[in-house]
């Protein structure tokens, strides 16, 4: 009975084969609609560039490490992070890209075309001057007619085109950043550390440029970032040692002015007081001294705190486009269609086995 029960579960592909090459003529008749469909899907779709840029951190405290942080990194962890004081380290790079904040923050970016035929801001070009399939046409029409139907409250936004504040946004200037957000991607390596910036864009030029920008835009924020600190203690001991020389200049004026007008004067009370001018004059020059040595030193602290990125692979303008892979598309439509049209074949030899 077992065995009776496995032979009625063979299949015996020979006899699927067969069956399958006697209707052949369903494959010709099937294919070239597949094929007429596919093309007329993924054709008209614009195609896209992509430009990469890859820069490694520097890491203050790999050295104090040691040992223990190259066996973390050959296991895929990272414990390089553990004994800083910086709350934005490379592996929280990529939610910084995904905030609104650092995207708006892009739409300033000038772009040009490789045909100069684009030539504006970065949010222009991605609110009115985006490629977009034919099929693409009946969605925005009915998104129009949905609004005009059931209108929304608008929505205060603060400022307008590049000018955005990310505070309040309208829904197209949301609908934007969220597109720019698909655009440019950030991924970091937990090993290596090595960052690398990949954006996206119809035009080869403008996918280079914005990749290079984003790198120098994330570089700039993350030295702001780090030295923040540092430069306020500087713009500190700046504002008070320009004060103090200030009142060293004046107090070396007065005593200059009061010396000269009692020159040959012998009263012991003129000696007291310039002797008291002198030592005023002393008093400040001191207190500017300290400052300016408090000033040097929070300029050090300014250039100990910037951080040093050294570029592996820089943006560049792509030669062949990224996508959409049409001749891949048409091939995968193709042999679906074959797959599907044998299983219908077979369907009544398979059913009963199954």
């Amino acid at each position: 009975m077992e065995e009776q029960k496995k032979e009625e579960f063979v299949i015996d592909l020979r006899e699927l084969a067969r069956t399958i090459w006697g209707k052949k003529k369903m494959f010709f008749k099937v294919l070239p609609v597949v094929f007429i469909l596919s093309c007329i899907w993924i054709f008209p779709k614009p195609r896209y560039y992509r430009s990469e840029v890859s820069l490694a951190p520097e890491m203050s405290n790999s050295a104090s490490m040691g040992s223990l942080g190259s066996i973390a990194s050959s296991l895929g962890f990272d414990i390089g992070e553990m004994g800083t004081d910086d709350a934005i380290y490379p592996l929280l790079y990529p939610d910084l890209f995904a905030s609104s904040n650092f995207v708006v923050g892009l739409f300033d970016i000038h772009v040009v075309s490789s045909d100069n035929e684009v030539d504006t801001d970065y949010y222009t070009y991605m609110s009115k001057m985006q490629k977009i399939c034919i099929w693409d046409y009946p969605k925005r029409w009915f998104r129009k007619l949905k609004k005009s139907i059931f209108p929304k409250k608008k929505v205060f936004s603060l400022g307008k085109g590049s000018d955005l504040n990310a505070f309040s946004l309208t829904e197209e200037q949301y609908g934007i950043v969220e597109k720019v957000k698909k655009k440019i991607l950030c991924n970091v390596d937990k090993k290596t550390m090595v960052i690398t910036i990949n954006v996206t864009d119809q035009d080869p030029l403008i996918a280079a440029t914005m990749a290079d920008s984003v790198r120098v835009r994330l570089q700039n924020y993350i030295t702001d970032y780090r030295t923040n600190k540092a430069r306020i203690d500087e713009m500190h001991y700046q504002e008070m040692a320009d004060k103090s020389l200030e009142e060293y200049q004046k107090s070396c004026a007065k005593y200059a002015r009061y010396a000269d007008s009692h020159k040959n004067s012998l009263l012991q009370s003129v000696n007291t007081e310039i002797s008291a001018l002198e030592n005023e004059m002393q008093q400040n020059y001191t207190v500017y001294s300290a400052y300016m040595t408090q000033l040097q030193a929070a300029r050090a602290r300014v250039q100990e705190r910037t951080p040093a990125f050294t570029i592996i692979q820089a943006a560049f303008v792509p030669v062949k486009p990224a996508g959409p892979k049409r001749l891949v598309f048409v091939l995968g439509m193709c042999f679906l269609a074959c797959v599907v049209v044998s299983l219908y074949i077979v369907k009544d030899q398979l059913l009963p086995k199954w």
